[in-house]
């Protein structure tokens, strides 16, 4: 068998590292805002090149404290890619906000930069960017377009930890990034876990007065806040897989290339692309293909999982379906019929790749 990622052999390689922090922190009893999260934050902000990484609950809490901090309510407008997990869009809609979908770029899936002027509104407010697949979004010319219209810009980076462009990583253009830690991400905890970053002492300190029920001192609340605090136990995880991030990436990045030589002029299938300008770390291995169900049966067959992210863009969602009836995104419609990720993860081997190629090719056909 071999699966989308294999956290069990990950976690071998650092087991001890892990359980010895595990249990200085049982011993010390401290579990909340205590000092291996603290010290995770520091080493983030180091890693990343922002001033400040301020940790919550999750990824989703993230885009939430985020967009929040920046001043987003009800009735403004952001905008987005429809072609991303829901998380996105739930948390402008958090707000009473409104998620403006704009299509996406054929190549890289990420926001198609030329179509996010016109969607610019009087009631617009931010640009949420999704650095989706681990492929990082043109940021200066995202800035660019925000700078002109006076604009905040929110980085969703779930799946970019560690990706860069032009030098810089994700998560340090705009106003805002926001990290996940799901266990399957580039740098994942064992459970939920997310962070901000920013460069603004105002924004950071808004964020850590959010996640935390409003206070800055304990029982005394400023503000209408929330529960969104990353546990000691997390940052320990965390603090052991970030010293190996830029590691594990190379070998995500490793991976995905021999996937592109074996695959590429194979009939039928189109490998995802880079767009030179930034460095992809490759969440996802995702190749378009028009025989998607015929590949991903001999691929189950063979012992070999796949998955399809993400099969119904956010504007066909049934939550969101009757608000966005009359919205056509082709690019974003036709990528969600024809799009299939395959096993990716820094552990992979070349035998397991050629493996699954061999199968791709037997089947891609149809």
């Amino acid at each position: 068998m071999i699966p989308m990622v294999d956290l069990k052999t990950q976690y071998r390689q650092i087991q001890a590292e892990i359980e010895q922090g595990l249990h200085q922190v049982l011993d010390d009893a401290h579990f909340i805002l205590g000092p291996n999260v603290q010290a995770f934050e520091r080493e983030a902000a180091d890693y990343l090149g922002t001033k400040h990484a301020i940790s919550c609950a999750s990824g989703t809490d993230a885009l939430h404290l985020a967009l929040a901090a920046a001043g987003i309510g009800a009735g403004d407008e952001v905008i987005t890619s429809p072609f991303t997990f829901i998380a996105t869009a739930e948390a402008i809609c958090y707000l009473g906000a409104k998620p403006v979908f704009v299509d996406i770029d054929p190549h890289t899936f990420n926001l198609d930069l030329n179509q996010v002027e016109a969607a610019i509104t009087v009631n617009t407010r931010a640009i949420l960017p999704v650095h989706l697949f681990g492929q990082p979004v043109d940021m200066p010319a995202v800035m660019k377009i925000a700078e002109r219209h006076g604009l905040s810009v929110i980085e969703d980076c779930a799946q970019s930890f560690g990706a860069t462009i032009e030098g810089r990583q994700t998560g340090a253009f705009g106003s805002a990034g926001c990290f996940s830690f799901f266990p399957s991400k580039n740098l994942g905890c064992f459970g939920d876990g997310g962070m901000v970053t920013t460069h603004s002492e105002a924004l950071a300190e808004k964020v850590k007065v959010l996640r935390n029920h409003g206070s800055k001192r304990q029982y005394r609340h400023s503000v209408i806040g929330y529960n969104s605090r990353l546990d000691e136990i997390q940052a320990v995880v965390l603090r052991a897989k970030l010293k190996r991030i830029s590691a594990y990436n190379e070998g995500r990045r490793a991976a995905a290339h021999l996937y592109t030589r074996l695959l590429t002029g194979l009939p039928g299938i189109t490998p995802p692309a880079e767009d030179g300008k930034g460095i992809h770390v490759y969440h996802q291995y995702t190749l378009l293909t028009a025989n998607r169900d015929t590949i991903m049966t001999g691929l189950r067959n063979a012992g070999i999982s796949s998955a399809i992210y993400y099969p119904i863009p956010l504007h066909r969602q049934e939550v969101f379906a009757a608000r966005y009836r009359d919205v056509s995104l082709p690019v974003c419609e036709s990528v969600a019929q024809r799009c299939l990720s395959l096993p990716i993860y820094p552990e992979l081997e070349s035998g397991q790749i050629q493996t699954i190629v061999e199968v791709i090719k037997a089947h891609a056909a149809g």
